[in-house]
């Protein structure tokens, strides 16, 4: 036979207290009005009989799980790490633990892993949507699990978003280029069904409308979110017979895959020697060392990070508080309502002159 897992009692037992005050003092939301001394008596009783909280009880009895998850389009973008690293950093100093998942930039993929996470009983889930549609989540929501949006808005929800001002970014972004003096100015990547892409792309138009310069079907090569979709509009570009001088790429993935097929260029190639300017979302560690590359949009993950966990917690408590499920009506009045916060971004710049 295995050896007796130690309880609570046995951590009474050591601290000469009661089980109702060793629950008390271990429980994560507060010490129950318990002394310090007592406090620490029973913490060092605990550690000395190696004691060890069993989770699934727990979770039992207060019906929360200590865990929120989330779920990211892909896992191989420095945006989306870096947002799940600053939300993991607030969730751990408020002891809840971070569940990560990948949707693999399909809403199918999305459906099934926030219903994964539902399924593990996360007290909460952030999501980065991979899509334009959101009912799946809404319908979770509403259902009882608190669900906080970040990066990307999504249709039929009423559901908290944490968001960098992205229009404000690409239209600030342009603006650059324009005062460097260029003018013929394209557009590159961008999947309509991703808010963010829809946003920079409205700001790129304000920037050049208010110049007072006229957009055709040639200011835009759009389609894409990748590193290969970048690469692909690249080659697009290079091989034309007339190259725009300046590039506003949609993000830090599509700024790398043109990057990429700039490097690649073959000796004796007719656009041999041509380098155009670019200006991107997203910065990153390596951004300065990128030839093109003079200006970066850096939104502020630990921002966002900070916001959505904020947002999430109330959520939990506030759910804790109500009951099991959320009723709509109370997305109707008083502070329930959903908000959407959007974040200043900075512009920065990685050389002077060409």
């Amino acid at each position: 036979m295995g050896e007796r897992s130690v309880t609570i009692r046995d951590v009474a037992a050591a601290a000469g207290v009661s089980t109702a005050t060793v629950s008390r003092t271990l429980d994560p939301d507060g010490s129950g009005g318990v002394s310090e001394k007592t406090r620490l008596r029973v913490f060092a009783a605990a550690a000395g009989i190696g004691y060890r909280t069993n989770l699934a009880a727990r979770s039992l009895k207060t019906r929360s799980t200590r865990t929120v998850g989330i779920v990211a389009p892909e896992l191989a973008n420095n945006f989306f790490m870096d947002l799940a690293e600053g939300i993991e950093k607030e969730l751990s100093a408020k002891g809840y633990t971070l569940l990560v998942a990948s949707s693999d930039n399909s809403v199918e993929g999305e459906k099934k892993r926030v219903a994964m996470l539902a399924d593990r009983m996360v007290d909460g889930i952030v999501v980065i949507p991979a899509g334009s549609r959101g009912e799946h989540l809404s319908s979770l929501h509403t259902g009882g699990i608190p669900v906080v949006l970040v990066d990307r808005l999504v249709e039929g929800t009423r559901i908290d978003a944490i968001l960098s001002d992205n229009e404000a970014g690409a239209r600030s972004l342009t603006a650059k280029l324009l005062e460097d003096g260029f003018r013929r100015i394209v557009f590159v990547g961008g999947d309509k069904a991703v808010s963010t892409a829809r946003e920079r792309m409205a700001g790129f138009k304000a920037a050049m409308k208010a110049a007072g310069i006229r957009l055709n079907r040639d200011s835009f090569r759009l389609g894409g979110m990748e590193v290969e979709d970048g690469f692909a509009h690249m080659d697009v570009i290079l091989k034309s017979g007339r190259p725009p001088e300046a590039l506003v790429a949609v993000n830090l993935l599509v700024h790398l895959g043109m990057e990429r097929r700039l490097l690649a260029r073959f000796p004796g190639r007719r656009t041999e020697g041509y380098m155009p300017v670019i200006a991107a979302f997203d910065e990153s560690d390596y951004t300065p060392f990128l030839p093109a590359c003079r200006y970066t949009v850096a939104q502020d993950t630990a921002s966002m990070g900070k916001e959505a966990v904020r947002r999430i917690l109330e959520r939990i408590a506030r759910r804790k508080k109500g009951g099991n499920g959320f009723q709509e009506e109370q997305f109707q009045t008083g502070n329930t309502e959903p908000q959407i916060i959007r974040l200043p971004v900075t512009i920065l710049k990685h050389f002077q002159d060409r």
